[in-house]
């Protein structure tokens, strides 16, 4: 079984990229992976999907096959072409995969580092597909290390203290232009996450919000949950507030653009907004006179300037994800040595027991001596098995112990796929 993970994100995909390769829905997700594990050779697998990265993790039999289906299906679900869609993907594989996930789990690997959202986003993709019978214990495993990973990085660097998001750099980039946003009325369309954080920090500044959803019950819920100083508005007088109020914050999952040119009336002032959202949610063509827009590739250009302090946590934070990685491989190679040992043995009493059995049935040996025969020839295949069993369980620490293992299964024809290596743990 080995790991991989093929990730489209900021770092290789433009805005536009990323847009096109966005899984519109749980629904697309679903299908997607459906349609992936269909393959013999592709064991588990989810997809994380957020506004930064989409990130297919699978556990499979044959890296090369699996990274050729994940684009194929995606080519065909998405209509892009393969070979642009290879242009645009990050391959990892194995020990490199293991720590990109890391990485990602623990937001070392997000625009904007120590944002605190991702970590809970990936346990849901998990959940999705668990639920959906896509992902199972392989992936689990890889994800609680990841997750133990991440906290220990909260807990020994200060990464994630004043947690940083999109959101939050949307909200200090319009104080720094307008100097400050005390009285003034942010518009924000979108309930979920990331409305709710730009709210948040929109309050912070003294501003009050004018909260907008199409699901008005979600929005009404959020603004008693956050003061009185929120304010729910109508989803169809979107035209209305936005050619009205100078600030302006979207975060919704629509497929389309939800503002248009044709909303736009022209203004006597000068109007910020922020388009949180992949896709995006203001139309790129739109350009009006004193409307300025930054979308999410902006945000994270303004980030990586803001925040050095927290690149360097994030070094120290790199050192703790290697040596995760390395305690993860080695425990994932020592439980995976166990079964294979067992398997062994339990095929040498299968012979044992089928020779003693022969040579009984044939006269050659009286019956009555066949229990002592059979428990001599265990014992001297125990004898003989003593310094290999103990040196595979020494290989199986090493860094290079998967590919020696593999070797002896293959010799033996031992098989242990449908073994779950956890019950021989305390065979140990």
């Amino acid at each position: 079984m080995y790991y991989q993970v093929v990730s489209f994100n900021y770092k290789k995909c433009s805005l536009e990229q990323r847009e096109s390769i966005a899984f519109k829905d749980e629904n697309e997700i679903k299908e997607f992976l459906k349609a992936l594990t269909n393959f013999d050779f592709i064991l588990e697998a989810f997809v994380v999907n957020t506004c930064n990265r989409v990130e297919i993790v699978v556990a499979s039999r044959d890296n090369f096959a699996t990274y050729h289906a994940i684009l194929g299906i995606l080519s065909k679900t998405k209509g892009i072409n393969f070979y642009e869609l290879e242009k645009s993907a990050l391959r990892f594989e194995e020990n490199e995969a293991v720590e990109h996930f890391f990485n990602v789990v623990s937001s070392l690997d997000s625009m904007v580092v120590g944002e605190a959202q991702i970590t809970g986003q990936v346990k849901d993709a998990f959940r999705v597909s668990f639920k959906n019978g896509t992902a199972g214990k392989e992936l689990n495993r890889l994800l609680s290390h990841a997750v133990k990973c991440a906290a220990e990085i909260r807990n020994s660097t200060n990464i994630s203290e004043h947690p940083i998001s999109i959101a939050s750099v949307a909200v200090a980039q319009a104080e720094e232009e307008l100097s400050s946003l005390s009285g003034m009325v942010g518009v924000v369309i979108g309930s979920g996450e990331m409305g709710k954080l730009a709210a948040k920090h929109l309050l912070r500044a003294g501003a009050d919000v004018l909260l907008i959803s199409r699901t008005k019950e979600h929005a009404q819920e959020l603004a008693q949950e956050l003061g009185e100083n929120v304010k729910v508005g109508s989803y169809e007088k979107l035209p209305s507030y936005i050619n009205k109020y100078r600030l302006l914050f979207t975060a919704t999952s629509s497929k389309e653009p939800i503002i248009t040119s044709d909303m736009i009336e022209e203004k006597n002032m000068d109007r910020l907004w922020f388009d949180m959202a992949i896709p995006r949610d203001i139309d790129k063509n739109i350009i009006v006179d004193r409307i300025k827009t930054y979308y999410i590739d902006d945000l994270q250009e303004i980030s990586k300037n803001n925040h050095a302090l927290r690149r360097e946590q994030a070094i120290i934070a790199a050192d703790i994800v290697k040596k995760h990685k390395k305690e993860f491989l080695r425990w994932l190679q020592a439980l995976a040595v166990e079964p294979v040992i067992k398997q062994m043995r339990l095929s040498i009493q299968d012979i044992v027991k089928q020779e003693v059995a022969r040579v009984t049935k044939k006269g050659y040996l009286p019956k009555e001596s066949s229990e002592n025969l059979e428990y001599m020839a265990l014992q001297l295949f125990d004898k003989f098995l003593h310094n290999p069993t103990k040196k595979m369980r020494e290989l199986s620490k090493e860094s290079e112990g998967t590919v020696a293992i593999n070797a002896i299964k293959e010799i033996f024809n031992v098989n242990t796929d449908s073994v779950d290596p956890q019950k021989y743990k305390k065979d140990n």
